[in-house]
């Protein structure tokens, strides 16, 4: 499903399924970490949820983690002990809110709860269970964006984390269904690690206790190409840029990415030996 806008031009979450499981089958475990962290999923989805992140990747793993740690903080360090909630909470609540809340329907809710009553044709029958469907899926949306906004109003998690983590492309690559990592040491010191999506063509280079360039130098990436042709610059880091993520697009045709130290400015090739290589084949 595709995002969209609300009436002032903000975009709005993706549109849930009906059932925790099919959100989970489509990969949006880290999207339910609010309504997760506060307590807003039944007993079931809680366990589906948990079964799931523990055979999650790593790195979709870390980052439900993170947003759950940061969402029971914020909570935690809004209210003190015994003290009551703001009086204008609800207000607060509703009016950060990307889209209007559905309207409560004590004759709609009564038929999502219950079961469909007796259909005098199959094909009534059949509307009848679309538009529990389509009732239930909408209270979900609704319950999603009323948990994720309570958090921003309460500190600043939520909504305006939640849509630029869905907007960022290197989040797009380390979250994905199919990224893995690779962790390659560095010669000089520290290491490189680069967390690879084929399904975004794109990779993410993150360096940790890596020492900055000599003076005079800088360190220049690299795809090495599968056919053998001259490898592409994909451009440089120096001493600031170290400690800042690297996003790298076009790897289909890589083998390889490469590291190497050369002078500012950076060269049309590749100055050997490389200070780092991490393979890019599955």
């Amino acid at each position: 499903m595709t995002d969209m806008n609300d009436s002032r031009g903000r975009q709005l979450p993706r549109a849930f399924a009906a059932d925790i499981s099919t959100d989970l089958a489509a990969g949006r475990a880290v999207e339910l970490a609010e309504i997760y962290a506060l307590d807003a999923v039944s007993d079931a989805e809680r366990e589906a949820i948990d079964a799931y992140i523990s055979g999650a990747p790593e790195a979709e793993r870390e980052s439900f983690n993170d947003r759950v740690r940061q969402a029971r903080e914020t909570l935690a360090l809004s209210f003190a002990a015994e003290e009551e909630p703001p009086a204008d909470l609800f207000a607060r609540i509703v009016a950060q809110l990307p889209a209007a809340a559905p309207a409560a329907e004590p004759a709609a809710a009564h038929a999502a709860a219950a079961e469909p009553a007796p259909a005098a044709d199959e094909l009534s029958a059949a509307r009848q269970r679309r538009e529990v469907r389509r009732r239930t899926s909408g209270l979900r949306n609704w319950l999603i964006g009323v948990a994720a906004a309570a958090v921003i109003a309460l500190g600043g998690v939520g909504v305006g984390a939640y849509l630029a983590n869905q907007n960022d492309p290197f989040n797009q690559v380390i979250e994905a269904q199919d990224a893995r990592q690779a962790t390659v040491d560095v010669n000089g010191g520290g290491t490189a690690t680069v967390s690879i999506s084929q399904s975004h063509d794109a990779l993410v280079v993150r360096m940790k206790d890596v020492p900055p360039p000599p003076a005079g130098k800088v360190y220049q990436m690299w795809l090495i190409p599968k056919d053998g042709s001259t490898p592409v610059s994909q451009g440089l880091m120096d001493a600031e840029a170290l400690s800042k993520p690297a996003l790298v697009k076009g790897i289909g045709s890589a083998a390889s990415l490469g590291i190497t130290v050369e002078p500012v400015g950076g060269s049309a090739t590749p100055t050997l030996p490389t200070v780092a290589a991490a393979p890019l084949n599955t």
